[in-house]
């Protein structure tokens, strides 16, 4: 274990990204009553389920298919070439609901919640005061009156409350017994049909469609955490239900060749769709990590962050970022990334020199026949071409003791079936979405 690394600037941050190079721990996750059990985590054990980690203080399956049999690589076969079901339900519904619902959602993200019509989703962010993003959750608008912030993995729920004791919008502000499944993968169109009929096929992207799987109340939205095609089944009253639809599911996507899988860090990464906790988190501000388009440049209305925002976005037009590292997408060689890395893997600017960034996702694309990855790099040295070195562990350096060569790309790396809004505002050339 090494010091944790001061060549690599962090003067940006109160409390520095843990860069210690640990490895991996032989240790077992304890199983208590602390952590929550979501409504399908019994099922997931049944499917296979042998690891997992802790999201929202929820637990949450991350492999099924054994190490010795495939591992990760396997899972992600069946996401690319049929579908796969998975356990999500560590994405936390928190519900604002009551007459000032729009005026307080809009009061706490960055786009405008007033564009968003109801029967519709958006992803988006919330900052705090410095501009820093406390969570990036999927927004669903399922009624004039009523979002659901679907959370990545920070306790919104208590931030949405404090920010209501001193605002007093007309609103209640719960977490609610709902409990998403998502079902990904090039056939998972037709599953979805097979389940609520042609209608699955007229939901467009980031639509809702509210109707039944197996008696029991959904709501479906056409999202997902990958670049492929899929969805996102919001089951109501989980905690009771989540037999019916999960075995529903199962039943309906034999015909499909449906797997049980976890959610697919390597295609999210290629697709460069950003995991909250290791692209970013609370101390890190949208234009480092390629979401300047969630700040918009015409929203009249005040939300929590527009003044540091907006200062950022001025002093960055002015060429004096403020911040140290930005994040960028690699290249890079050595032996195929097949798992999670344990650390976040050190990245120099020659093969010799000290650290100056480090690795947030790396993995092996079998497309690409490349591992690639999401790094945070000086802020100055972020054009494409750009070389760097990455300390890889010695498994997957192609030489142990040396760092292999990186070389900045366009993100994201290849195309997506379902393209995200910073990828459709690209095409458009637009910076900031409403």
């Amino acid at each position: 274990m090494s010091y944790n690394n001061p060549s690599v600037t962090q003067r940006d941050r109160i409390v520095p990204v843990n860069l210690r190079q640990s490895g991996p721990t032989p240790v077992e996750m304890l199983i208590d009553t602390r952590v929550r059990k979501s409504p399908y985590w019994e099922l997931s054990v049944q499917a296979g389920a042998w690891r997992a980690s802790i999201y929202n203080r929820m637990y949450h399956p991350r492999g099924y298919v054994p190490r010795e049999e495939g591992g990760m690589s396997v899972e992600y076969q069946s996401l690319v070439n049929d579908v796969t079901l998975w356990n999500v339900a560590v994405e936390r519904q928190i519900r604002v609901k009551g007459p000032d619902a729009e005026a307080f959602t809009n009061y706490v993200i960055t786009r405008d919640a007033t564009r968003i019509p109801t029967l519709r989703a958006r992803y988006v962010i919330l900052t705090n005061e410095k501009g820093g993003i406390l969570n990036d959750p999927v927004l669903l608008r399922v009624a004039d009156d009523e979002f659901w912030f679907s959370i990545s993995d920070s306790d919104l729920l208590l931030w949405l409350q404090g920010v209501n004791v001193g605002k007093r919008f007309d609103v209640e502000i719960d977490e609610i017994d709902v409990a998403p499944v998502q079902i990904q993968g090039p056939k998972s169109a037709a599953l979805l049909a097979d389940l609520i009929g042609p209608v699955a096929h007229e939901i467009p992207s980031y639509g809702l469609h509210i109707t039944k799987i197996a008696g029991r109340d959904v709501v479906i939205s056409q999202t997902g955490f990958t670049g492929e095609k899929g969805y996102e089944i919001y089951l109501y009253d989980a905690t009771k239900y989540a037999e019916d639809l999960w075995n529903e599911i199962l039943r309906v996507g034999e015909a499909h060749n449906l797997r049980v899988v976890a959610p697919a860090h390597h295609r999210r990464i290629a697709a460069g769709i950003l995991s909250w906790g290791q692209d970013l988190d609370h101390e890190t501000l949208p234009f480092q990590v390629n979401l300047a388009y969630q700040v918009p440049r015409h929203k009249e209305a005040d939300y929590i962050g527009k003044q540091r925002l907006e200062e950022a976005r001025a002093r960055l037009e002015a060429g004096a970022p403020p911040y140290e590292t930005q994040l960028v997408g690699f290249k890079f060689g050595g032996r195929p990334i097949d798992d999670y890395a344990p650390d976040f893997w050190l990245v120099s600017e020659s093969e010799t020199s000290e650290p100056t960034g480090y690795v947030t996702s790396p993995w092996y694309s079998p497309e690409l026949e490349s591992n690639i990855a999401l790094a945070h790099v000086p802020v100055g040295r972020t054009s494409l071409g750009t070389e760097y070195w990455i300390h890889l562990p010695d498994v997957y350096s192609d030489e142990p003791g040396r760092p292999v060569r990186a070389e900045i790309v366009e993100v994201p790396f290849r195309p997506s079936v379902n393209p995200n809004q910073r990828e459709l505002l690209k095409q458009k050339g637009l910076d900031a979405a409403v």
